[in-house]
């Protein structure tokens, strides 16, 4: 959120700019979504990473198909069995439910193997955009180039790059604290 507000305040300040400056200018855009659509290598990286993850999500199936017919056999048993027993089909059961919900975390968690296979296939692929990117920027003479889906500075020449400037203001700020 925070980057597209970012992009349109720096697109409000490009139109905003005086006629010369604007003339000068050389702005452009790209569609990732449609670059990776188009992208053969993109495309097969996707269809591995859907075929692992339809894998798993069929395994994650099994395991809850099994979790609930566990579940329909304790009830429809529960009047014949012991306490010792339903107890122990209990516990059986909260120990298949972890079990599942481990292998989801797992595979498909924050940090899980979906994540870690998806930067490991598309990682290469996004790289080789990049470099894309930045040569058409080079060679065209582009000043900056965005990125329609998320709104993103995908290439800016570096004579635009104020980061140092906000961290030496920020340390200027820092020191005049400090010394009240």
């Amino acid at each position: 959120m925070n980057k597209k507000i970012f992009a349109a305040g720096l697109a409000v300040v490009f139109l905003f700019c005086a006629g010369s400056v604007m003339a000068q200018l050389k702005l452009g855009y790209v569609d990732s979504q449609r670059i990776l659509a188009s992208n053969e290598a993109a495309q097969d990286a996707q269809k591995k990473l859907e075929t692992e993850t339809g894998k798993w999500t069929q395994e994650l199936q099994k395991m809850e198909q099994e979790i609930q017919g566990k579940v329909e056999s304790l009830e429809q048993q529960s009047l014949l069995l012991s306490e010792e027993k339903k107890q122990e089909r209990i516990q059986e059961l909260q120990n298949l439910q972890l079990q599942a919900q481990q292998y989801q975390y797992e595979k498909f968690g924050e940090n899980g193997e979906v994540y870690t296979l998806r930067k490991q296939l598309l990682e290469p692929v996004i790289e080789k955009i990049n470099t894309a990117i930045h040569k058409v920027g080079e060679d065209g003479g582009y000043d900056f180039i965005f990125d329609t889906v998320n709104g993103n500075v995908l290439y800016a020449q570096d004579k635009y790059d104020l980061t140092d400037q906000v961290i030496e203001e920020l340390e200027k700020g820092k020191a005049a604290s400090s010394t009240k």
